[in-house]
């Protein structure tokens, strides 16, 4: 699918703020991939300026790289103008469920005082088109299964209200600024990695996430995998979320861009499977996928977590010609490439 009127002919120009993390890197690899250019503004406090390079290896194509914070609004303001950026797609922010509860002011800091700037610099320069890196912890402990766009909003943790602070903050911006195009995407859990093998989740210190944990237990990094809690209400007593190849999600940004620039307005979607899995259900694909045992240990529940999340994805099929196309044992599968080529993560590899 590509761009109407001067964007399908010439592309445009995107300002990616933490495109040097897990998902900004594989949302910049499916943009340059489609035609357009890339600026990448990142303050590497939880990436690597590694992944850089290793874009333009996938892609052939160099994003333009600028070390910045989303908290300071005269640089992306300049930047922004500068390299005249039709559109901003801003995943920079903190990201953890279990430490938003530790450090919850520095989650608003982050999150909420950096989308302010964001918009700030957006109305100052003019530019258009927002893609939102949004959660499924906006919705809360579910009400009922899957979930829609329409479940009520009611996260039950600081980092939930944080994303649902800021998307309320660009609905009102909208209604002031009439010429944003904004979407507004829900995650539910990405995992996996490109396929080259050249860019993949790398998180510094002990990872926050089911999949860069286990990965590195198969890898001999870590003795266990700790599972938070044997006795939710599921088929094996273990939490139950929609795991998204992250490429699938990166496609998503694409599509979501694409139709705010023919014209839609605005948009709110899901971005999933439309299917949950048990934590071991995915510990057991992916001792499939790599051959390795992945030991593990339980633990109690950690404050935050629900038992059952899972999308409904029919909005984004019908209003983005979007579904999720790669299962467990390709999520695996990748992630696992990535991880035995890059041991040291961006410190070593190809």
């Amino acid at each position: 699918m590509g761009l109407a009127g001067r964007e399908r002919r010439c592309g445009m120009k995107a300002f990616v703020t933490g495109g040097a993390g897990y998902i900004g890197s594989h949302v910049c690899v499916a943009l340059l991939k489609a035609g357009h250019q890339v600026v990448i503004y990142d303050n590497l406090s939880g990436s690597h300026q590694g992944v850089i390079a290793r874009i333009a290896e996938i892609t052939g194509a160099k994003p333009v790289f600028v070390q910045g914070d989303v908290r300071d609004r005269a640089k992306m303001e300049s930047c922004l103008r500068e390299q005249a950026c039709d559109a901003v797609l801003h995943f920079a922010g903190l990201k953890a469920v279990g430490d938003s509860f530790e450090k919850p002011l520095d989650y608003y800091d982050n999150n909420v005082v950096g989308m302010l700037c964001v918009l700030e610099a957006m109305q100052a320069t003019g530019a258009r088109f927002l893609v939102f890196s949004s959660s499924a912890t906006v919705y809360g402990v579910p009400r009922f299964l899957p979930l829609t766009e329409e479940h009520p909003l009611a996260p039950i943790n600081p980092y939930g209200r944080t994303k649902l602070i800021a998307e309320t903050m660009i609905g009102d911006f909208r209604a002031s600024f009439p010429d944003l195009r904004a979407g507004i995407l829900r995650y539910f859990n990405p995992i996996g990695a490109d396929e080259s093998g050249k860019i993949g989740e790398d998180p510094r210190g002990a990872p926050n996430n089911l999949f860069p944990y286990l990965m590195q237990v198969a890898q001999g990094k870590r003795e266990h995998l700790n599972i938070w809690g044997d006795d939710y209400d599921t088929q094996d007593g273990t939490g139950v979320r929609d795991y998204v190849h992250v490429a699938d999600l990166a496609c998503g940004h694409l599509r979501a861009l694409e139709k705010l620039a023919q014209g839609q307005e605005s948009l709110t979607v899901n971005l999933g499977t439309g299917r949950g899995l048990s934590v071991l259900e995915v510990v057991h694909a992916f001792e499939r996928a790599s051959g390795r045992r992945v030991p593990c240990k339980i633990g109690p529940r950690r404050a935050g977590d629900v038992a059952i999340c899972y999308a409904d994805a029919a909005k984004a099929q019908s209003l983005l010609g979007w579904r999720a196309e790669r299962d467990l044992d390709r999520m695996c599968a990748d992630g696992w490439r990535w991880q035995s080529l890059n041991p040291a993560g961006y410190g070593a590899g190809p």
